[in-house]
């Protein structure tokens, strides 16, 4: 049996160790999730810039997240994923609670969008079999004019400019979605945790964006 065909670890055959992080990747999202949304419920009376400080410490869970895999820590790792999920809710939670009161549909067809685009675009990625990875150089740039767009729109009133940076928004994240679940395809137990956290970031963002759309009709 050739390398390519079992696991270098435990002489598995490829499709079921992909099987098994697969299954881990999308575990660890979906309890990441989990803490979001409490973090959400934890954060919906928070007003003014007070946003700011616990979205300030998840970016620092992030980068801590990533150091800590690549050292081998990864129960610390592990901790500052769920903690990165939970930071990033209490940091929305009052922008989803404004949302929910304004329209209680808003929340959940924002939701169900947000699952059908990640699923759709998931499944594409995962499906392909050539590696995409050399498109998140292209997508780091993009979406750096995008957050260039957004702050300008703070300044300048430019007509649909909010539809537009919606729009462009789920272009870039969706190419995310994509070129992670490609990723998720040829990677290895040690890319686990930063896939899980790549991969709630993409459908995080998504659902801010459903939620933008959907408010405005």
């Amino acid at each position: 049996m050739s390398t390519a065909e079992s696991s270098p670890a435990l002489g598995a055959p490829a499709g079921v160790a992909t099987g098994a992080i697969f299954g881990r990747v999308m575990g660890l999202v979906a309890v990441t999730v989990g803490f979001s949304a409490l973090g959400i419920w934890v954060g919906q009376d928070l007003s003014g810039w007070q946003w700011f400080v616990p979205w300030l410490f998840s970016i620092g869970c992030l980068i801590g997240l990533n150091v800590a895999n690549a050292r081998g820590a990864t129960g610390l790792s592990l901790t500052l994923l769920f903690a990165f999920g939970l930071l990033l809710g209490i940091s929305v939670g009052s922008t989803v609670y404004y949302y929910a009161a304004t329209d209680s549909s808003v929340v959940a067809e924002a939701t169900a969008a947000t699952a059908l685009f990640t699923a759709a675009l998931g499944a594409g990625g995962y499906a392909t079999r050539r590696d995409l990875s050399y498109l998140y150089r292209t997508l780091f740039w993009l979406l750096l004019a995008l957050i260039v767009f957004g702050f300008l729109l703070i300044f300048i009133n430019i007509p649909g400019g909010s539809l537009i940076y919606a729009i462009l928004g789920l272009v870039i994240f969706g190419g995310y979605i994509l070129v992670d679940f490609n990723r998720l395809r040829r990677a290895g137990q040690g890319e686990a945790i930063p896939l899980a956290a790549g991969i709630f970031l993409d459908v995080f963002n998504v659902f801010l964006i459903f939620l933008r759309i959907f408010s405005r009709r």
